[in-house]
Protein backbone atom coordinates (compact mmCIF):
# COMPACT_ATOMS: atom_id res chain seq x y z
CA UNK A 1 0.00 0.00 0.00
CA UNK A 2 1.54 3.42 -1.48
CA UNK A 3 0.04 6.58 0.57
CA UNK A 4 1.35 9.80 -1.00
CA UNK A 5 1.70 13.03 1.31
CA UNK A 6 0.73 15.79 -0.08
CA UNK A 7 -0.08 19.64 1.12
CA UNK A 8 1.28 23.38 0.67
CA UNK A 9 4.80 24.35 1.26
CA UNK A 10 5.72 24.63 4.47
CA UNK A 11 2.46 22.34 6.79
CA UNK A 12 4.67 19.90 8.07
CA UNK A 13 4.69 17.45 5.22
CA UNK A 14 8.17 16.21 5.12
CA UNK A 15 8.61 16.69 9.43
CA UNK A 16 5.69 14.18 9.60
CA UNK A 17 7.36 12.23 6.81
CA UNK A 18 10.37 12.06 8.59
CA UNK A 19 8.88 11.14 12.39
CA UNK A 20 7.03 8.22 10.65
CA UNK A 21 9.23 6.76 8.52
CA UNK A 22 13.15 8.01 10.35
CA UNK A 23 13.99 8.25 6.09
CA UNK A 24 15.40 11.68 6.64
CA UNK A 25 13.60 13.78 4.17
CA UNK A 26 15.42 16.84 4.03
CA UNK A 27 13.26 19.87 6.28
CA UNK A 28 13.91 23.09 5.41
CA UNK A 29 11.63 26.46 5.86
CA UNK A 30 11.22 26.84 2.04
CA UNK A 31 9.60 25.89 -0.58
CA UNK A 32 10.46 23.20 -2.82
CA UNK A 33 13.17 21.59 -0.39
CA UNK A 34 11.90 18.23 -1.14
CA UNK A 35 13.27 17.99 -4.73
CA UNK A 36 12.54 14.07 -5.83
CA UNK A 37 9.60 12.04 -3.80
CA UNK A 38 11.54 10.85 -0.77
CA UNK A 39 9.83 7.01 0.35
CA UNK A 40 9.57 5.25 3.22
CA UNK A 41 8.68 1.87 3.72
CA UNK A 42 7.08 0.86 7.40
CA UNK A 43 6.43 -1.93 9.44
CA UNK A 44 2.48 -1.80 10.41
CA UNK A 45 2.22 -2.28 14.38
CA UNK A 46 0.32 -5.45 14.83
CA UNK A 47 0.01 -6.53 18.26
CA UNK A 48 -0.90 -10.09 17.15
CA UNK A 49 1.98 -10.76 15.28
CA UNK A 50 4.26 -9.36 18.78
CA UNK A 51 2.36 -12.15 20.22
CA UNK A 52 3.01 -15.23 17.15
CA UNK A 53 6.23 -13.67 17.65
CA UNK A 54 6.87 -14.44 21.26
CA UNK A 55 5.37 -17.64 21.18
CA UNK A 56 6.78 -19.31 18.36
CA UNK A 57 9.92 -17.59 18.88
CA UNK A 58 10.71 -17.76 14.64
CA UNK A 59 13.69 -17.55 12.43
CA UNK A 60 11.73 -14.44 10.81
CA UNK A 61 9.36 -12.18 11.68
CA UNK A 62 7.65 -10.03 8.96
CA UNK A 63 5.02 -7.58 9.38
CA UNK A 64 2.75 -5.84 6.73
CA UNK A 65 4.46 -2.66 5.00
CA UNK A 66 2.73 0.84 4.80
CA UNK A 67 4.95 2.92 1.80
CA UNK A 68 4.72 6.41 2.21
CA UNK A 69 5.79 9.08 -0.25
CA UNK A 70 6.55 12.52 0.63
CA UNK A 71 5.13 14.71 -1.95
CA UNK A 72 7.27 18.52 -2.72
CA UNK A 73 4.32 21.39 -2.28
CA UNK A 74 1.93 22.05 -4.52
CA UNK A 75 1.45 25.66 -5.25
CA UNK A 76 -1.71 27.65 -7.44
CA UNK A 77 -0.74 26.54 -11.15
CA UNK A 78 0.81 23.30 -10.14
CA UNK A 79 -1.56 21.34 -12.74
CA UNK A 80 -0.05 23.90 -15.21
CA UNK A 81 3.77 23.04 -14.47
CA UNK A 82 4.01 25.46 -11.99
CA UNK A 83 6.37 24.92 -9.45
CA UNK A 84 7.10 21.31 -9.55
CA UNK A 85 3.95 20.83 -10.44
CA UNK A 86 3.32 17.92 -13.47
CA UNK A 87 6.25 16.08 -12.21
CA UNK A 88 4.21 15.39 -8.74
CA UNK A 89 1.24 14.99 -9.46
CA UNK A 90 2.51 12.09 -11.96
CA UNK A 91 3.66 10.70 -8.14
CA UNK A 92 0.29 10.79 -6.24
CA UNK A 93 -1.25 9.22 -9.52
CA UNK A 94 0.71 5.69 -8.89
CA UNK A 95 -0.27 6.29 -4.35
CA UNK A 96 -3.96 4.48 -3.47
CA UNK A 97 -4.71 7.28 -1.22
CA UNK A 98 -3.81 10.88 -0.75
CA UNK A 99 -2.68 12.13 3.30
CA UNK A 100 -3.01 15.91 2.73
CA UNK A 101 -1.21 17.19 5.56
CA UNK A 102 -2.95 20.47 6.58
CA UNK A 103 -1.56 23.61 8.70
CA UNK A 104 -3.62 23.86 11.65
CA UNK A 105 -1.62 26.90 14.01
CA UNK A 106 -0.34 29.95 13.92
CA UNK A 107 3.59 30.74 14.25
CA UNK A 108 5.20 34.06 12.56
CA UNK A 109 8.59 31.91 12.49
CA UNK A 110 7.10 29.49 9.71
CA UNK A 111 6.62 31.15 6.58
CA UNK A 112 3.13 30.38 5.02
CA UNK A 113 3.25 29.92 1.27
CA UNK A 114 -0.15 31.97 1.46
CA UNK A 115 1.02 34.28 3.88
CA UNK A 116 -1.45 33.20 6.72
CA UNK A 117 -3.24 30.03 8.10
CA UNK A 118 -6.73 29.24 6.33
CA UNK A 119 -7.22 25.57 5.86
CA UNK A 120 -9.82 25.20 3.95
CA UNK A 121 -8.33 27.96 1.45
CA UNK A 122 -4.95 25.51 1.81
CA UNK A 123 -7.52 22.11 1.08
CA UNK A 124 -9.13 24.33 -2.16
CA UNK A 125 -5.45 24.90 -3.35
CA UNK A 126 -4.44 21.14 -3.46
CA UNK A 127 -8.09 19.70 -4.68
CA UNK A 128 -8.79 22.51 -7.71
CA UNK A 129 -4.81 21.81 -8.67
CA UNK A 130 -6.05 18.16 -8.49
CA UNK A 131 -9.19 18.69 -10.81
CA UNK A 132 -7.65 20.99 -13.34
CA UNK A 133 -5.13 17.94 -13.69
CA UNK A 134 -8.07 15.48 -14.07
CA UNK A 135 -10.07 18.11 -16.73
CA UNK A 136 -7.13 17.32 -18.89
CA UNK A 137 -7.03 13.79 -18.65
CA UNK A 138 -11.03 13.49 -19.17
CA UNK A 139 -10.86 15.63 -21.80
CA UNK A 140 -8.21 12.65 -23.59
CA UNK A 141 -10.95 10.01 -22.52
CA UNK A 142 -13.40 11.89 -24.53
CA UNK A 143 -11.41 12.00 -27.47
CA UNK A 144 -9.98 8.22 -27.18
CA UNK A 145 -13.95 7.50 -27.00
CA UNK A 146 -15.39 9.93 -30.24
CA UNK A 147 -12.69 8.06 -31.98
CA UNK A 148 -13.92 4.66 -30.77
CA UNK A 149 -17.52 5.33 -31.21
CA UNK A 150 -17.33 6.17 -34.97
CA UNK A 151 -16.66 2.12 -35.56
CA UNK A 152 -19.06 0.88 -32.12
CA UNK A 153 -21.93 2.73 -31.15
CA UNK A 154 -21.25 1.54 -27.46
CA UNK A 155 -18.24 3.98 -26.75
CA UNK A 156 -21.10 6.85 -27.08
CA UNK A 157 -22.29 6.31 -23.63
CA UNK A 158 -18.74 6.74 -22.80
CA UNK A 159 -18.58 9.98 -23.83
CA UNK A 160 -21.63 11.03 -22.90
CA UNK A 161 -20.76 9.89 -19.05
CA UNK A 162 -17.53 11.93 -19.36
CA UNK A 163 -18.35 14.94 -20.93
CA UNK A 164 -21.01 14.75 -17.53
CA UNK A 165 -17.68 14.43 -15.47
CA UNK A 166 -15.76 17.15 -17.32
CA UNK A 167 -18.62 19.39 -16.45
CA UNK A 168 -18.91 19.04 -13.00
CA UNK A 169 -15.04 18.65 -12.36
CA UNK A 170 -15.25 22.51 -13.87
CA UNK A 171 -17.60 23.97 -11.32
CA UNK A 172 -14.38 22.63 -9.04
CA UNK A 173 -15.97 19.61 -7.97
CA UNK A 174 -14.11 16.24 -7.20
CA UNK A 175 -14.53 13.32 -8.97
CA UNK A 176 -14.70 11.62 -5.74
CA UNK A 177 -18.41 13.44 -5.15
CA UNK A 178 -19.32 12.97 -9.08
CA UNK A 179 -19.86 9.15 -8.36
CA UNK A 180 -23.01 10.16 -5.32
CA UNK A 181 -24.39 11.14 -9.18
CA UNK A 182 -24.53 8.12 -11.26
CA UNK A 183 -25.49 4.70 -10.73
CA UNK A 184 -22.60 1.79 -9.92
CA UNK A 185 -22.10 1.23 -13.69
CA UNK A 186 -21.26 4.34 -14.58
CA UNK A 187 -19.12 4.88 -11.47
CA UNK A 188 -17.10 1.74 -12.43
CA UNK A 189 -16.53 3.25 -15.92
CA UNK A 190 -15.17 6.14 -14.65
CA UNK A 191 -12.76 4.43 -11.85
CA UNK A 192 -10.98 3.60 -14.76
CA UNK A 193 -9.53 6.36 -15.26
CA UNK A 194 -7.41 6.79 -12.40
CA UNK A 195 -8.03 10.32 -12.11
CA UNK A 196 -6.75 12.24 -9.13
CA UNK A 197 -9.38 13.39 -7.61
CA UNK A 198 -10.84 9.80 -7.15
CA UNK A 199 -8.79 9.01 -4.85
CA UNK A 200 -9.65 8.57 -1.18
CA UNK A 201 -8.32 11.45 1.37
CA UNK A 202 -6.89 11.37 4.64
CA UNK A 203 -6.83 14.67 6.07
CA UNK A 204 -3.98 15.52 8.26
CA UNK A 205 -4.55 18.83 10.02
CA UNK A 206 -1.17 19.45 11.65
CA UNK A 207 -1.42 20.81 15.18
CA UNK A 208 1.19 22.71 17.90
CA UNK A 209 1.51 20.66 20.95
CA UNK A 210 -0.94 23.18 22.65
CA UNK A 211 -3.49 22.39 19.96
CA UNK A 212 -2.96 18.57 19.99
CA UNK A 213 -3.42 18.42 23.23
CA UNK A 214 -7.06 19.22 22.54
CA UNK A 215 -7.79 19.44 19.34
CA UNK A 216 -11.91 19.60 19.80
CA UNK A 217 -11.02 23.48 21.22
CA UNK A 218 -8.92 24.31 18.17
CA UNK A 219 -10.94 26.26 15.09
CA UNK A 220 -8.79 25.61 12.54
CA UNK A 221 -9.38 21.58 13.66
CA UNK A 222 -12.77 21.92 13.26
CA UNK A 223 -13.39 23.22 9.91
CA UNK A 224 -10.88 20.56 8.52
CA UNK A 225 -13.03 18.05 10.68
CA UNK A 226 -16.04 19.27 9.45
CA UNK A 227 -15.02 19.48 5.70
CA UNK A 228 -14.11 15.71 6.10
CA UNK A 229 -17.24 14.65 7.21
CA UNK A 230 -18.38 16.59 3.49
CA UNK A 231 -16.38 14.41 1.66
CA UNK A 232 -16.66 10.88 3.80
CA UNK A 233 -12.86 11.77 3.61
CA UNK A 234 -10.93 10.80 7.06
CA UNK A 235 -9.15 13.14 9.59
CA UNK A 236 -6.75 12.10 12.16
CA UNK A 237 -4.65 15.24 14.45
CA UNK A 238 -1.39 15.29 14.26
CA UNK A 239 1.71 17.00 15.54
CA UNK A 240 4.50 16.79 13.20
CA UNK A 241 7.03 18.55 15.50
CA UNK A 242 5.70 15.83 18.56
CA UNK A 243 6.01 12.83 16.33
CA UNK A 244 9.72 13.89 15.28
CA UNK A 245 10.44 13.68 19.04
CA UNK A 246 8.91 10.34 19.48
CA UNK A 247 10.38 9.06 16.70
CA UNK A 248 14.16 9.76 18.00
CA UNK A 249 13.43 7.35 20.83
CA UNK A 250 14.35 4.06 21.54
CA UNK A 251 11.41 1.35 21.21
CA UNK A 252 11.12 1.05 25.24
CA UNK A 253 10.63 4.59 25.88
CA UNK A 254 8.29 5.22 23.31
CA UNK A 255 5.01 3.85 24.77
CA UNK A 256 6.04 5.94 27.83
CA UNK A 257 6.64 8.90 26.66
CA UNK A 258 3.02 8.71 25.12
CA UNK A 259 1.74 7.79 28.35
CA UNK A 260 3.01 10.69 29.83
CA UNK A 261 1.57 12.94 27.11
CA UNK A 262 -1.89 11.01 27.76
CA UNK A 263 -1.73 10.00 24.29
CA UNK A 264 -2.46 5.80 23.34
CA UNK A 265 -0.76 5.91 19.92
CA UNK A 266 1.40 7.56 18.10
CA UNK A 267 0.61 9.34 14.61
CA UNK A 268 1.73 7.11 12.68
CA UNK A 269 -0.70 3.84 14.26
CA UNK A 270 -3.36 6.58 13.54
CA UNK A 271 -2.43 6.92 9.98
CA UNK A 272 -2.22 3.60 9.40
CA UNK A 273 -5.48 2.51 10.84
CA UNK A 274 -6.66 5.21 9.16
CA UNK A 275 -5.68 4.28 5.62
CA UNK A 276 -6.77 0.39 6.59
CA UNK A 277 -10.55 1.46 7.24
CA UNK A 278 -10.47 3.97 3.83
CA UNK A 279 -9.11 1.73 1.79
CA UNK A 280 -10.75 -1.59 3.21
CA UNK A 281 -7.80 -3.06 4.07
CA UNK A 282 -7.61 -6.09 6.62
CA UNK A 283 -4.52 -8.22 7.46
CA UNK A 284 -4.42 -12.05 8.10
CA UNK A 285 -1.42 -13.88 9.37
CA UNK A 286 0.66 -16.52 8.63
CA UNK A 287 2.82 -18.35 11.85
CA UNK A 288 5.26 -21.21 12.34
CA UNK A 289 8.78 -21.79 14.05
CA UNK A 290 10.16 -20.33 10.30
CA UNK A 291 8.21 -17.29 9.88
CA UNK A 292 5.38 -14.75 11.65
CA UNK A 293 4.14 -12.72 8.85
CA UNK A 294 0.74 -10.34 8.27
CA UNK A 295 -0.69 -10.33 5.13
CA UNK A 296 -2.57 -7.30 3.93
CA UNK A 297 -5.39 -7.87 1.40
CA UNK A 298 -8.98 -6.34 0.35
CA UNK A 299 -12.02 -7.07 2.67
CA UNK A 300 -13.90 -9.54 1.25
CA UNK A 301 -11.15 -11.39 -0.64
CA UNK A 302 -11.81 -15.44 -0.50
CA UNK A 303 -9.24 -17.87 0.49
CA UNK A 304 -7.64 -18.45 -2.61
CA UNK A 305 -7.19 -15.32 -3.98
CA UNK A 306 -5.32 -14.47 -0.33
CA UNK A 307 -3.39 -17.50 -0.50
CA UNK A 308 -2.37 -16.19 -3.90
CA UNK A 309 -0.68 -13.04 -2.23
CA UNK A 310 1.94 -15.26 -0.63
CA UNK A 311 2.52 -17.09 -3.88
CA UNK A 312 0.71 -17.77 -7.33
CA UNK A 313 1.44 -21.83 -6.83
CA UNK A 314 -0.72 -21.27 -3.91
CA UNK A 315 -3.74 -19.88 -5.64
CA UNK A 316 -3.46 -21.56 -8.61
CA UNK A 317 -3.10 -25.61 -6.64
CA UNK A 318 -5.40 -24.19 -3.34
CA UNK A 319 -6.93 -27.21 -2.02
CA UNK A 320 -8.20 -25.98 1.39
CA UNK A 321 -7.26 -23.31 4.00
CA UNK A 322 -6.82 -24.28 7.67
CA UNK A 323 -8.10 -21.50 9.57
CA UNK A 324 -8.18 -19.93 13.52
CA UNK A 325 -8.92 -16.85 14.58
CA UNK A 326 -6.01 -15.00 16.89
CA UNK A 327 -8.36 -14.23 19.76
CA UNK A 328 -9.03 -18.51 19.50
CA UNK A 329 -5.02 -19.16 19.48
CA UNK A 330 -4.34 -16.77 22.15
CA UNK A 331 -7.40 -17.81 24.37
CA UNK A 332 -6.41 -21.71 24.46
CA UNK A 333 -2.87 -21.16 23.82
CA UNK A 334 -1.30 -23.69 21.39
CA UNK A 335 -2.70 -24.74 18.47
CA UNK A 336 -3.06 -28.30 19.90
CA UNK A 337 -5.78 -27.01 22.42
CA UNK A 338 -7.54 -24.94 19.65
CA UNK A 339 -7.59 -28.18 17.83
CA UNK A 340 -8.99 -30.04 20.12
CA UNK A 341 -11.65 -27.32 20.76
CA UNK A 342 -13.22 -27.80 17.36
CA UNK A 343 -11.52 -24.24 16.57
CA UNK A 344 -9.21 -24.52 13.70
CA UNK A 345 -11.66 -24.63 10.37
CA UNK A 346 -11.09 -26.45 7.00
CA UNK A 347 -12.34 -23.58 5.01
CA UNK A 348 -12.63 -24.32 1.02
CA UNK A 349 -12.90 -21.80 -2.26
CA UNK A 350 -15.75 -19.52 -1.01
CA UNK A 351 -14.05 -18.86 2.65
CA UNK A 352 -13.93 -15.20 3.08
CA UNK A 353 -10.69 -14.68 4.93
CA UNK A 354 -11.34 -12.06 8.03
CA UNK A 355 -9.18 -9.54 9.75
CA UNK A 356 -6.84 -11.97 12.43
CA UNK A 357 -7.54 -14.98 10.92
CA UNK A 358 -4.49 -17.21 10.91
CA UNK A 359 -4.12 -19.49 7.74
CA UNK A 360 -1.98 -22.55 6.80
CA UNK A 361 -3.14 -23.07 3.16
CA UNK A 362 -3.06 -25.94 1.55
CA UNK A 363 -2.54 -26.36 -2.01
CA UNK A 364 -1.04 -29.05 -4.71
CA UNK A 365 0.66 -28.21 -7.88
Amino acid sequence: MKLGIVGLPNVGKSTLFNAITNAGAESANYPFCTIDPNVGTVAVPDSRLDWLTQFYQPKKTTPAVVEFVDIAGLVKGASKGEGLGNKFLANIRECAAIVHVVRCFDDDNVIHVEGSTQPIRDIDIIDLELIMADVEMVERRIDKAQKAAKADKKFLHEVEVFQSLRDWLNEGQSARTYLSQVDSDDAALIATSELLSLKPIIYAANLDEDGFADPGAVSYYALVAERAASEGAQVIPVCAKLEAEIAELPAEEKAMFLEDLGIEQSGLDRLIQASYSLLGLISFLTAGEDECRAWTITQGTKAPQAAGKIHSDFERGFIRAETVAFEDLKACGSMAAAREKGLIRSEGKDYVVRDGDIILFRFNV
